[in-house]
């Protein structure tokens, strides 16, 4: 986002004005005070200076009001910017002190070749726990590397100052595969069942992108490495997109977030004319959205 200097206001309606009323006075010293012309050129003088008059009172307010507006539009832009450079800081606060994401990686990727080293040492009846210890570890580092990279993008476009504000493509249907792989990678055991659906509009397919994400996170979160199916088709004029889980695995402890992700997409689904469901379905809990969309194939 690049945002520049203040705006100034600039106008010539003083000077396009003076300079009418100067050339209407030659003309009416020009005519002299008496002949035909004494008569009737003072009153069309008289008339054309009121009418430069109010010209100029209606141009002179409306630049203004655009220059007010400028101005207004410039203070926006430079609170943004402002607020993304805090943003930036406390990301990187955060990254760099609070969540050690390099530290995951390199213990994940040490204890990963300490296993490999010493698996043929391990008898048979090890080997199972072993390749599974080996995977999981695989899979840490993968996702910490992968936070890290996208923690890394995200500062450098909160910080950018000479860039377009949007510098994310917009979000599609074909982002889906991807948001099940990361949530594997995350342990989830996800199924995915997608539909025919035809022609979605961008606005949808972006909102059905957000309800997937989200409910997977929130399973993540509430009940740990558990099976989820992620399904989505359309049923008449509206996508519908529902996310189960199967419910906590074993004694897994629930990490509840800030409690403002399903809020949002509420919002999100009702300003496209949709309706968001989340309640409980046996042990799991099931996020269902429904959407219409009236681009069908």
């Amino acid at each position: 986002m690049n945002t520049p200097g203040r705006p100034v206001w600039r106008s010539r309606v003083r000077y396009l004005a003076g300079t009418a009323f100067a050339v209407l006075a030659a003309i009416l010293l020009g005519v002299g005070a008496s002949g035909p012309l004494a008569v009737v050129v003072p009153p069309v003088i008289t008339v054309a200076a009121f009418g430069v008059a109010v010209w100029a009172v209606r141009r002179g307010r409306a630049e203004r009001a655009a220059h007010e507006a400028r101005l207004t539009e410039w203070a926006a832009s430079e609170a943004v910017l402002v607020e993304r450079l805090r943003v930036a800081r406390d990301l990187h606060d955060i990254v760099s002190h609070g969540l050690g994401l390099g530290l995951v990686t390199v213990r994940a990727a040490a204890a990963r070749h300490v296993i490999d080293a010493g698996d043929t040492a391990c008898d048979p009846a090890c080997g199972a726990a072993v390749r599974e210890a080996r995977e999981a570890l695989a899979d840490i580092e993968e996702a910490s590397r992968h936070a890290t990279t996208e923690l890394r993008r995200m500062l450098t476009v909160l910080r950018r100052t000479d860039g377009p504000e949007t510098l994310d493509p917009v979000e599609d249907l074909g982002r889906v595969p991807g948001i099940v792989r990361a949530a594997r990678l995350a342990g989830l055991r996800v199924r995915l069942d997608l539909g025919p659906v035809g022609e979605v509009s961008p606005g949808v397919q972006v909102a059905v992108c957000k309800v997937i994400r989200e409910a997977l996170d929130n399973a993540a979160r509430h009940a740990g490495p558990t099976g989820v199916r992620v399904r989505l088709r359309r049923d008449a004029d509206a996508v519908v997109v529902t996310v189960d889980d199967d419910g906590p695995v074993g004694h897994w402890t629930a990490r509840p977030g800030a409690g403002h992700g399903l809020l949002g997409l509420n919002e999100r689904v009702t300003a496209l004319g949709g309706v968001l469901g989340a309640e409980r379905a046996g042990r799991g809990f099931r996020v269902t959205a429904r959407i219409p969309d009236g681009e069908a194939a």
